[in-house]
Formats: C-alpha cells, sequence, structure tokens
C-alpha cells in the first residue's frame, strides 16, 4: 500500500492530506487550531533555544512576552533573492532551513496518523512565486531542498489552484463534465486557472492537456492588510513624521522606506538593525512627533507587529459582513481605536483590486474561452469572501456560476488527489 502526503505550505496556515488506499484525507496537524485541520505557518525561536511552530509558536511568544524571534509569512521569502537567511540566537539559519522546520512537523503529524514513515510528498506552489523567472525557479527550488531536509525523498510539484480544481472534481458525478475557474486566494499570492474537470474514477493520465490557462498575481490577503497598515495605522508610527537635520532648518520627512518596511508584517524584523535603530533615536529628539517615533521604537524593540496585524485583518474579516469595523489595539503606551469603512477599505485597495481583475480577464482570455463558456467558478481561501471579490467574479460570469469551496482546505484536498498524476 502506497501512502503520499500532499501539503499546502501557505503564507498564514499549512495544510496535510493523506492518500492511500485510493482515497485522500485531510489530516488534523494543529491540536491547539480551532478546526486542527490548518497550522499557522509561523515559527518561535525561544531565549531557551526552544523552536515552536503552529499556534504552539503563538502560545509560546505571548506567553514569553515577545522575548525571544518569531517569524511569519515564511513563504514570502522563498523567492527573495536578497534573504539567504538569517542568524538567530547564534545559530544560521538558511530559508529552506526555516521552511523544513514546518514541513517537518507536519511529516511527523501525518506519520503519528498513519503509523508508519511516509517520504512521498505533492507540495503546492503558486502559479507565480515571483513575476522574476529566475526568481520564481529558485523559489521552487528551496522549497524542494526544505522538503528533502524535512525527510521527503520523492517529492512532486502541483499548482495549487489545480489542485483545487481537483478537489473539485471529486464532488461531480460520473461521467459530468464542467469547465470550471478556480480562484485560489491565499495570503501571499491569488492564483487562477480554467481547466476541465470529470467526474468519476482518477486515470492515471497527464492532465495538462485539460488545464486551459493559468494565472497568478502577487496580491493577496497580506496585501490588503499592508495597504490597511500604511493608510490608516502607519501614522501612529511617524508616517508623516519630519525631523531636522543637525544644524540645519528645514524640515526633513521620515524615510519612506522605514514606513514601507513597518507596513509588511514579515518584514518588521529587519528594522532591528543597529543602523536603523540608531536612526531612528538620533531623529526622534528634533522631531515635530516624538510619540510616533517612540511608538516606532516600541514595535521593533518589543516585536508586537504580529499582534499588530493580527488586529487589522481582524477588522478586515468584519468587513465582509458589516459595513463598519474597528482596529483596536493596546501595546505599550500606544493606545490604537480606529474606525473603517468597508467602501473606504475598497478604495484603499483599490489598485490591488484592480490588479486581481486584470489577472481573472487575462487568464480567461488564455484559456480561449468566453465568460459564458464557463460553467462554474469556484473560489477559495480567506480572501475570496470580502465581497468585491464576490462581485468581480459574480459580474464577469453571473451569480448562479459562483460557489464558495471549503475555503482552507480545498487545495490541500487536492494535492492529496494529484497523486496518481504522478506515481
Amino acid at each position: 500500500m502506497q501512502i503520499v502526503f500532499g501539503i499546502d505550505f501557505g503564507t498564514t496556515n499549512s495544510a496535510l492530506s493523506v492518500y492511500r488506499n485510493g482515497a485522500v484525507e485531510v489530516v488534523a496537524v494543529d491540536d491547539m487550531h480551532q478546526a486542527g485541520k490548518l497550522m499557522r505557518s509561523v515559527l518561535y525561536f525561544s531565549e531557551e533555544k526552544e523552536i515552536f511552530a503552529g499556534n504552539q509558536a503563538i502560545s509560546k511568544y505571548v506567553e514569553d512576552g515577545a522575548a525571544g524571534r518569531f517569524m511569519q509569512s515564511i513563504k514570502t521569502f522563498l523567492p527573495s533573492s536578497s534573504f539567504q537567511g538569517t542568524e538567530i540566537f547564534g545559530q544560521r539559519y538558511a530559508i529552506d532551513d526555516l521552511v523544513a522546520i514546518i514541513l517537518k512537523k507536519l511529516k511527523i503529524r501525518g506519520e503519528a496518523h498513519v503509523g508508519c514513515t511516509v517520504d512521498s510528498v505533492v507540495l503546492g506552489r503558486p502559479v507565480v512565486f515571483s513575476n522574476d523567472s529566475k526568481n520564481d525557479a529558485a523559489a521552487e527550488q528551496r522549497l524542494e531542498q526544505a522538503a528533502r531536509k524535512a525527510g521527503f525523498k520523492h517529492i512532486w510539484f502541483q499548482y495549487e489552484p489545480v489542485a483545487a480544481a481537483l478537489a473539485y472534481e471529486e464532488t461531480l458525478t460520473a461521467g459530468q463534465e464542467r469547465v470550471v475557474l478556480i480562484g485560489d486566494f491565499g495570503g501571499g499570492t491569488s492564483d487562477f486557472s480554467v481547466i476541465r474537470v470529470k467526474g468519476g474514477a482518477f486515470e492515471r493520465a497527464d492532465r495538462r492537456s485539460d488545464v486551459l490557462a493559468l494565472g497568478g498575481v502577487y496580491v493577496a490577503g497580506d496585501k490588503f492588510d499592508s495597504q490597511v497598515m500604511w493608510d490608516k495605522v502607519a501614522q501612529y508610527f511617524g508616517r508623516y513624521a519630519r525631523y531636522k537635520s543637525m544644524g540645519k532648518e528645514e524640515w526633513i520627512h521620515m524615510p519612506a522606506s522605514i514606513i514601507h518596511t513597518l507596513c509588511q508584517w514579515h518584514r518588521i524584523p529587519l528594522l532591528r538593525t543597529r543602523s536603523t535603530r540608531e536612526f531612528i533615536r538620533s531623529i526622534k529628539r528634533s522631531s515635530d512627533d516624538r510619540a510616533a517615533l517612540e511608538h516606532l521604537e516600541d514595535i521593533i524593540e518589543e516585536n508586537y507587529g504580529f499582534a499588530l496585524f493580527q488586529a487589522i485583518e481582524k477588522s478586515k474579516c468584519e468587513l465582509s459582513a458589516a459595513e463598519m469595523a474597528r482596529i483596536r489595539f493596546s501595546a505599550c503606551d500606544l493606545c490604537l481605536d480606529e474606525g473603517i469603512e468597508r467602501k473606504e477599505f475598497e478604495q484603499l485597495n483599490a489598485e490591488n483590486f484592480g490588479k486581481i481583475e486584470n489577472c481573472i480577464d487575462e487568464v480567461v482570455a488564455q484559456s480561449g474561452l468566453t465568460p459564458s463558456q464557463i460553467d462554474t467558478v469556484s473560489l477559495t481561501g480567506g480572501t475570496s469572501k470580502i465581497p468585491l471579490i464576490q462581485k468581480l467574479f459574480a459580474t464577469r460570469f453571473g451569480q448562479d456560476k459562483s460557489e464558495n469551496r471549503d475555503a482552507f482546505t480545498s487545495v490541500v484536498h487536492g494535492l492529496g488527489s494529484s497523486v496518481p498524476l504522478f506515481v
């Protein structure tokens, strides 16, 4: 009996499926997660040099008062040519070492579930890790290296939206055929595919001819959060602060590079360099917004960026059901209570929505079909629940064609369903 794992290593969450005896099962991987079938893609290195992953990492990070090193959105660093690794408490970790820790935990949980060692895996990957082809290839190579370090010997890749389509295929009756557009909205990328699906037993055949179009854009959940941070919250951390250089009278604006880094939650630790901290400390004396720069120092030193972005993400999720939400957060001497309306959120992210909209149109055009020839639109991922995203698809394809699959496990289930295509 051959057993193969499917792993969806995501920017925000990761999940595991098992293929055995011709069936696919999504396995619980995190006892501390409400649903159990998702594990947060985060790591925490304590000062005692213990390593925690998933919700256990978050819990320990909070318990320790953010004393150690917390890492999130690790997947976004895979295509980065400038990020080769990092030093944590005297030990050097390459990017694939960090990913391997998460993959290893998933592997251990899966093996405990099936009761044996498993060395074969189908890994999901976005349609685009990066718009740069070299960086895109490097990202896949790093992910493969991480899987090998985690103990896998046989490794295959499947595009995440194709995996979601294969999961949808299992819901069809034998012989039933559909042309389906899959929209897979993750934390880092939004990926789309147009694929022919057919109900019934899987054939061990190359499915590439059924994939009519693939496309993706580097815009997703994290990007929306970053935009809200930039427009609604960054003012509390010195976005509009000015300072005077020594011996000069003209005002100088806060460097945009610092604020841009601050608005990407996974990059905030990069501000902890000695030169950056000394610069902020030096300009604070002559700044016209000293309190904001003190908040900036606090978020860097106290490492509460993750908690702040959780508050931002919470307000974004609330806007899917309400016209108004509030961003509430308290830390050190900062007490933040900022309102945001759904229309305002849509306006702030107009460029991001536009990129997604253009990508949808490009993928449909690439398929050679018209919107009326698309039978079904299936959306996965948390961002797919944003009302304007729903509207983009309903406008193009009709409300009656849209359906939301399991927002968080469709891809990993489809990775398990991909196994017969490889083995």
